[in-house]
């Protein structure tokens, strides 16, 4: 049996810790650095952080703010927004993170996912998919969930794998921040059509919806923000949750 991940996520806007609902409505919550390390303690298997508004005001990632967060967490550092080319990657990494995580440049350049891929090993290379469902199917979006593609998240995920991408980091825009689970057709449907690590994202809001995404998808891990962001459970009160289910977790 996989062990399963629980990895808490830092949406980050000017150096801040924000949380939204659809991916608007946003919210400062805290400091990155000091949380980050309160979810090591608390027994993370990983750590996300994504500057969700890098890619919008087309800069590059807050380099600066991932030296400070990898230097407090113990655990690996996932790192999103803003990057445009393998370059770029290699800055983020060189910064602190351990892994990066890709989106909107992913479909414009789909390419770069195999240079980078290449230099730097696939175990560092996330796709990142933003998706909603538009006409009976899943779409990709990119800008933060402002722009429609036309490519559909399934396809998509099978694609990035086969140019290169170590895992998939999925987001339902609908349940983002609605707090009503995950949306658990969309993950399953992706999760069965790859063989790399598939991360669900977006709608987590109680403990049971955790076991419901593990029990009934293929996923790897659960990524989770405002659960544990308002402090309504810890991370290891998940974990201890979930292993009282026959769920192996870390």
């Amino acid at each position: 049996m996989v062990t399963k991940k629980i990895i808490p996520c830092l949406d980050t806007k000017d150096g801040k810790v924000v949380k939204g609902i659809n991916f608007v409505d946003i919210e400062d919550i805290g400091s990155p650095p000091l949380m980050a390390e309160e979810y090591c303690a608390q027994g993370a298997d990983e750590i996300t952080l994504l500057d969700i508004s890098a890619t919008l005001e087309n800069r590059q990632t807050r380099l600066k703010l991932v030296s400070e967060v990898a230097k407090k967490v113990s655990v690996p550092l996932a790192v999103g927004g803003g990057m445009r080319s393998a370059d770029e990657m290699y800055e983020v990494l060189n910064a602190g993170a351990d892994k990066v995580s890709v989106n909107t440049a992913a479909v414009k350049n789909p390419e770069m996912i195999t240079e980078a891929a290449e230099r730097f090993g696939k175990q560092c290379v996330i796709v990142a998919i933003d998706a909603k469902t538009t006409g009976g199917r899943w779409e990709v979006v990119t800008h933060g969930g402002t722009r429609s593609t036309g490519l559909d998240a399934v396809e998509w995920a099978k694609k990035m794998e086969d140019l290169g991408a170590g895992e998939i980091l999925l987001t339902s825009v609908d349940a983002d921040g609605v707090k009503n689970g995950y949306d658990i057709p969309m993950t399953r449907a992706v999760a069965d059509a790859v063989t790399i690590p598939v991360t669900a994202s977006g709608g987590c809001g109680k403990l049971e919806d955790f076991y419901e995404v593990f029990s009934q998808t293929n996923v790897s891990s659960a990524l989770a923000a405002s659960v544990f962001h308002y402090r309504q459970v810890t991370v290891k009160e998940v974990k201890d949750y979930l292993r009282d289910r026959g769920v192996q977790v870390k």
